[in-house]
């Protein structure tokens, strides 16, 4: 490695479409070369872009070729292909209700296993002609780290090594709402959001570095008062895929301050936290467009992540090694008053006001994730057989 080199973990959340902000991320943090990835955890829309990340970089380096390169190719195959599925009005429902849980509700009249019986997943079959599993599993770095739901249980369940499979991403972004809860080794799993969005705990566990890069896509505030029902869905699945990022933030700000007032046991370490915020430019987004993998809007996101990507390791990057860049108190809360302060802008580590959507945009977005869900709704409402030409339906 390069004496430029920084090593640190990297720690992807999910959101659905709002996945390609992390593609832009990745691609910005790849090209530039100075970050080394010791682990990566990720959850649902994180997972995808862990092991594309991951199979990339560990074909490359079969082949004797960068693996940054190696990374940035399969990510963009990847999602070059999502978009592919987005462009076409069947696949765009089929992906849709995959990838995000905001749907109407004529749909969620309906559990997945009435449906789609079948448990048709366009996703899966994308994931498994992309990402080499059994290569994955010998990959000595970076580890990667899956995270998904116990349904029985509750508890966040890690998939790594040669545990990790299609199954496994899959699990990790199961929304129960839309689709069958994958099974392995006798346990149903659903969407890792609900336990750990993403799991930090094993990227501490692992050592190695004491540095964390999250890519967080859910949006921590919202300003003003949520009052349509897309509003209020958005808002609830902000609070909801958040609980967990927050418990852990406040547990890591915890014990980062026991260990400098000398109350914690000896050989831990404080735990540096770093992060590339969507911020406002992704709230700025209709809750629609989480259900929308059209290429215009995955191609918006894309920059965004990048652009926000550039811009902390402008700002962030020298810090790797030396101390965190995150306040965790201000923006996860006093974890002994559950409290939270104010920021100032010039405290701020999100994605600047520069970045936000244009009306138009926001527009073209909410009506294409509107045709998607209509398409979702028509495809799981069940045929109605036509009535017998000589009987005539009675009046109601």
């Amino acid at each position: 490695m390069s004496e430029r080199t920084k090593t640190l973990h990297l720690a992807l959340q999910g959101g659905g479409a709002h996945g390609a902000f992390t593609w832009g991320a990745l691609d910005a943090l790849l090209q530039d070369g100075r970050p080394h990835f010791a682990g990566i955890s990720g959850t649902s829309a994180g997972a995808i872009n862990a092991v594309a990340l991951a199979h990339g970089w560990a074909q490359a380096e079969d082949e004797q070729r960068d693996p940054r390169e190696g990374a940035r190719a399969t990510l963009a195959r990847v999602w070059t292909k999502v978009m592919e599925l987005g462009a076409a009005s069947e696949g765009a429902a089929r992906l849709g209700r995959l990838m995000m849980g905001a749907l109407p509700g004529a749909l969620t009249r309906l559990s997945p296993y009435q449906a789609n019986p079948l448990d048709i997943n366009p996703l899966r079959q994308l994931i498994e002609q992309e990402i080499d599993f059994e290569r994955l599993g010998r990959l000595k770095s970076p580890c990667v780290f899956v995270a998904a739901t116990d349904v029985e249980t509750g508890r966040a369940e890690i998939f790594a090594g040669r545990r990790l499979s299609a199954q496994a991403v899959m699990a990790s972004a199961c929304l129960p709402q839309l689709f069958q809860a994958p099974e392995i080794d006798g346990r149903l799993y659903w969407d890792g959001g609900y336990a750990a969005n993403p799991a930090l705990g094993p990227l501490v566990e692992m050592g190695e570095s004491r540095d964390i890069l999250l890519v967080q896509i859910n949006p921590l505030k919202r300003a003003g008062t949520p009052t349509s029902a897309a509003e209020i869905a958005d808002r609830a699945a902000d609070l909801s895929f958040n609980a967990s990022l927050i418990a852990q933030m406040r547990t890591i700000a915890l014990i980062n301050e026991l260990i400098e007032r000398g109350l914690a046991r000896q050989g831990l370490a404080p735990i540096r936290m770093h992060r590339i915020d969507g911020g406002a430019a992704l709230a700025e987004m209709p809750a629609s467009s989480k259900i929308s993998p059209q290429p215009v809007t995955l191609e918006k996101l894309f920059d965004i992540g990048q652009a926000s990507a550039q811009r902390w390791l402008g700002r962030r990057f020298e810090a790797v090694g030396e101390r965190g860049t995150v306040n965790l108190r201000r923006d996860y809360g006093d974890p002994l008053k559950l409290s939270f302060e104010v920021e100032t802008e010039a405290d701020a580590d999100t994605t600047p006001a520069s970045y936000l959507w244009p009306p138009e945009e926001r527009a073209r977005a909410a009506d294409a994730a509107e045709e998607a869900a209509r398409q979702a709704v028509q495809a799981a409402r069940p045929e109605r057989a036509e009535a017998p030409a000589e009987r005539v339906a009675p009046a109601v």
